[in-house]
C-alpha cells in the first residue's frame, strides 16, 4: 500500500473555529492522542504569534512523540526585508520544531491587493525565506495559500511561485483551497497539471469545506498525485470548517488503497473523534460519516431485518474497523427486527414470530402513536422490554407527590417546592425539598426520599431536559413529550415520558432515569 502523509492541523487551523479555546494543557493532551494514533505530522501553532502558542512550543520540547512530526506554522518573510532579520522566522527557528511550515501568495490578486507589493518581490519574498530555514532545520513545507483561486486567474504566476519554492530547496508544495470554493474536478485537473509541471515534486492538498466538498476535493487532488492531505480531526477550522480527517483517513485506507495511519489505530478513529470532540466542548454531530453515533444506524424494518442476515446490504464498512459500532433504533417505522436485535443486546433471545416479540412491538407503536420518542431515549426503550418480561424489580412504590408554585408581590422569582410520599420495602418515606423550578423540586424530593436507601442515586446527574408538543393543534391542552439525559460520571443515557400534564410527563422521565441508574448497578452487582 502507498504511503499518503497525514498532516493534522487541529491545534492551529482548527483552534481558529468559532467558539474554540483550547488550553495549553488541552493542546498537550490533543497532540499526545494526535501521536498515539499515529497522524505523521501535527502543526501545532504559530510561535511568537500569541503568547500561549509561544508557551506550547516550550513545553513540548520536554515531549518525546514516539510517532508524529512537531510542526511550526509562519510565514514568508515580509516585503522589503531580510529573511534573516525577520522577527517571526527567527521566532520559528527559535521553537525547535522538526518541521517549519510556512505559507506565501500564489494568487497574484492577494500580492497586489493584500500585500502591496509587486509579483517578483513575492517571488523572491518566498525563495528568501525557504532558503534561510532550509540552513536550520531538515524539512520545510510551503503552503501555497490561494493557489487554486491563483491558477484559475493567472496559472503562470501560480505555478511560477511553486517553481520558486522549488528552487529554494522546499520539500512538500502544498496547494491550499483557502476559500473553500473550488470542485472536485477542478482541484484533480489542477492537481494534475502541477505534478506534470514539476515531476518529482512531493504535492500536499490543504482545503477548506466552504462548498462542503473539502473530502471530495482532498481524495480528488491524491487521486492526481498529492502524497500529504491537510486537516482536522471532525473538520473544526474556520469559518465552515477544514477537510475532515475522519472521513479522509479511512477512505484512503478502506476505499483507496492507500496507507494512511496503522491498522490498529484506524479501529481506534471514533474514539480520537469524541476525545476532541470532548476536548473542544463541540458536540459531535450524530450523522457525521464513520465516527458519528448514527454512522452505522437503522431504523426501518426492512434495514433492520437484511442488514441482522448480512451487514452488506446497508452497512458500507464493518463499523468496527473505525471502533464504532451498528445501532438498530426502535420507533413507529421499526418492525419484529429492530425489537429482537435489541432484545438481543440486552440478553433476551426470542424469535420475530414469537408472541411475546408481537405484543411487545404493538405496546411500541402505540407508545409512538401517543407520543413517546424511543430513539432518543434508550433507557426508557430498554426498562419497557425488561418490564415487558418481569426483568425489573420495583424499587420504590409511589404513593403520591405534589408540587406548588407561590410567587408573592415583590419576588423576583417563584418558589417552588415539591413533597412526595413513597415506600421502600414497606418503609413508608415522606419528603419535601424546594428548587429553583418545579421539576427540579420534584428531582430534589424524590431523591431525598430514595438516598437513604440507595446512595448511589447521588451519583447521578441530570445534564439535559427538552420539552417538545406532541400536538401542537391542541395549543395549551397539547400533550408534551419530555426528555431527560442523565450521567453517573461512568455512562449516559436518556429517558421519556409523555403527558397532558408537563409534570407527570417529567416525573415519567425522571423516575425512569434513577430506575435505569437502579437496575444497572444491580446488573453489575453494585447493588
Amino acid at each position: 500500500m502507498e504511503k499518503v502523509f497525514i498532516y493534522d492541523t487541529t491545534l492551529r487551523d482548527g483552534s481558529q473555529a468559532e467558539g474554540i479555546n483550547f488550553s495549553i494543557e488541552d493542546k498537550l493532551r490533543i497532540f499526545q492522542k494526535l501521536d498515539e494514533f499515529g497522524i505523521d505530522y501535527v502543526e501545532c501553532g504559530w510561535p511568537g504569534a500569541n503568547p500561549k502558542d509561544t508557551l506550547f512550543f516550550e513545553k513540548l520540547k520536554k515531549v518525546k512523540p514516539k510517532h508524529s512530526k512537531v510542526v511550526a506554522f509562519g510565514s514568508t518573510r515580509r516585503p522589503g526585508k531580510k529573511a534573516q532579520e525577520d522577527p517571526q522566522l527567527e521566532n520559528l527557528i527559535r521553537s525547535e520544531a522538526q518541521i517549519i511550515t510556512i505559507f506565501g501568495k500564489s494568487w497574484d490578486f492577494h500580492v497586489l491587493e493584500a500585500l502591496k507589493t509587486s509579483l517578483e518581490e513575492n517571488l523572491q519574498m518566498v525563495f528568501d525565506s525557504v532558503s534561510f530555514l532550509k540552513q536550520h532545520v531538515q524539512e520545510v513545507i510551503f503552503d501555497a495559500e490561494h493557489f487554486f483561486d491563483g491558477y484559475k486567474r493567472n496559472p503562470e504566476y501560480a505555478l511560477e511561485v511553486l517553481r520558486a519554492v522549488l528552487e529554494s530547496g522546499a520539500d512538500w508544495i502544498v496547494l491550499c483551497d483557502t476559500n473553500g470554493g473550488s470542485l472536485p474536478h477542478e482541484v484533480y485537473e489542477i492537481t494534475k497539471r502541477v505534478c506534470q509541471t514539476f515531476p518529482g515534486a512531493k504535492v500536499g492538498i490543504h482545503t477548506h469545506n466552504d462548498s462542503e466538498t473539502a473530502v471530495a476535493n482532498s481524495l480528488m487532488a491524491v487521486l492526481a498525485g498529492a502524497r500529504q492531505v491537510h486537516g482536522t480531526i471532525n473538520g473544526i477550522g474556520e469559518r465552515t470548517g477544514n477537510a475532515n480527517l475522519c472521513s479522509i483517513i479511512p477512505n484512503l485506507q478502506l476505499k483507496m488503497g492507500f496507507m494512511a495511519v496503522p491498522e490498529e489505530s484506524l479501529r481506534k478513529l471514533t474514539e480520537l473523534s469524541n476525545f476532541l470532540s470532548e476536548i473542544s466542548n463541540m458536540p459531535l454531530p450524530k450523522n457525521m460519516p464513520y465516527v458519528g453515533e448514527s454512522a452505522f444506524a437503522h431504523k426501518a424494518g426492512v434495514h433492520a431485518s437484511a442488514v441482522m442476515k448480512s451487514s452488506q446490504t446497508y452497512e458500507h464498512i464493518d463499523p468496527a474497523m473505525v471502533g464504532n459500532r451498528r445501532k438498530i433504533v426502535v420507533s413507529d417505522l421499526s418492525g419484529r427486527s429492530n425489537v429482537v436485535y435489541k432484545l438481543r443486546e440486552m440478553g433476551i433471545e426470542l424469535d420475530e414470530k414469537s408472541p411475546d416479540v408481537i405484543r411487545l412491538v404493538e405496546k411500541i407503536k402505540e407508545l409512538e402513536k401517543e407520543g413517546y420518542h424511543f430513539e432518543a431515549a434508550e433507557a426508557s426503550f430498554e426498562l419497557l422490554c425488561k418490564r415487558h418480561f418481569g426483568l425489573v424489580r420495583d424499587y420504590f412504590d409511589l404513593d403520591a407527590y405534589r408540587v406548588l408554585i407561590a410567587k408573592r408581590s415583590g419576588d423576583l422569582l417563584p418558589v417552588s417546592e415539591a413533597t412526595v410520599r413513597l415506600s421502600v420495602e414497606d418503609i413508608k418515606q415522606h419528603t419535601a425539598a424546594l428548587g429553583n423550578g418545579p421539576v427540579s423540586a420534584l428531582d430534589n424530593a424524590l431523591r431525598k426520599a430514595l438516598e437513604e436507601f440507595y446512595p448511589n442515586l447521588k451519583e447521578v446527574q441530570l445534564i439535559d431536559y427538552k420539552v417538545r408538543i406532541v400536538n401542537e393543534s391542541e395549543g395549551t391542552q397539547a400533550k408534551v413529550r419530555v426528555l431527560i439525559e442523565s450521567t453517573d460520571g461512568r455512562r449516559k443515557w436518556g429517558t421519556v415520558g409523555v403527558s397532558e400534564n408537563i409534570i407527570e410527563a417529567s416525573w415519567i422521565a425522571l423516575t425512569d432515569s434513577l430506575i435505569y441508574k437502579l437496575h444497572k448497578d444491580e446488573e453489575e452487582g453494585i447493588i
